[in-house]
């Protein structure tokens, strides 16, 4: 089964503001879907697009 997350519990997963969530949204950096005009994310896919931003020890020192 599926686990949802609205805005609010994802910022808190994210550890970030709501606002932030917003803007990823709308800048399509995050992906999520309204289900009765309450956004919502599946905790899976929240996860794998972690998963593929992370970056290793050699990449955070090629980027400073």
């Amino acid at each position: 089964m599926k686990k949802l997350m609205n805005i609010e519990e994802l910022a808190d997963y994210l550890r970030l503001k709501k606002q932030t969530i917003y803007n990823w949204l709308y800048q399509k950096k995050i992906s999520g879907f309204k289900v009765g005009g309450v956004w919502r994310f599946d905790k899976k896919e929240i996860d794998a697009w972690l998963k593929e931003r992370r970056l290793t020890p050699e990449q955070e020192e090629k980027k400073q």
